[in-house]
């Protein structure tokens, strides 16, 4: 069993409803994966399997935390992680976690997910779409290079240059945004131009 002390230090200076959860948490992780090494990652306690994160915990002013760091693929969607990191809400007693029996169940499914090389999931935060304002559009056209840059574009860039356009409050700086972005699309720039590497 790898215990790490910086563990223990954690666990000794957490409030005195934190301490027992804690504790309990991490006996249910080496109970149920004895091969489990301990570390601290983002400075909260972490379990580690055959080198990759299993779970981690973490106590706050007034509630403590425990999730898998493949999450839902362990546990399924559920009310409680929107109220805190972690797969079972805020917990502010031994109570709110499972039965060890079902604690120690999805640790080993966590395990079983490590060992067929399951990655996290990992949700993509898209960001909306920026419509084509009339205006910059009629000012592109009029001016086919700049036009043909833009369009040509990944869309990064294209949005670097929709929401420059789009986010001035005034009408006098939209213009002046436009007559500047179509400007220097014309001569091939990206609207960061200038921090880019040569």
């Amino acid at each position: 069993m790898s215990r790490d002390e910086r563990i223990d230090a954690y666990i000794a200076r957490q409030a005195d409803f934190a301490r027992p959860i804690l504790e309990h948490l991490r006996e249910a992780v080496h109970a149920a994966c004895p091969d489990c090494e301990e570390t601290l990652k983002w400075s909260a306690p972490a379990f580690l399997y055959k080198g990759e994160q299993l779970a981690m915990m973490a106590a706050f002013k007034a509630h403590a935390t425990f999730g898998f760091w493949k999450g839902s693929l362990v546990t399924g969607d559920n009310d409680k992680q929107m109220s805190a990191m972690g797969q079972f809400g805020r917990l502010t007693a031994v109570d709110d976690l499972p039965e060890d029996d079902t604690l120690h169940g999805l640790i080993r499914k966590a395990m079983d997910l490590t060992d067929q090389g399951v990655k996290p999931a990992r949700t993509k935060h898209a960001k909306a779409d920026i419509p084509m304002p009339d205006d910059f559009r009629t000012a592109l056209d009029a001016e086919p290079k700049a036009a043909a840059t833009f369009d040509g574009f990944p869309p990064g860039a294209r949005r670097d240059y929709l929401e420059w356009i789009t986010e001035a409050k005034r009408s006098e700086t939209r213009e002046k945004r436009i007559v500047q972005a179509v400007e220097w699309m014309a001569e091939g720039k990206k609207r960061h131009w200038k921090y880019e590497s040569c």
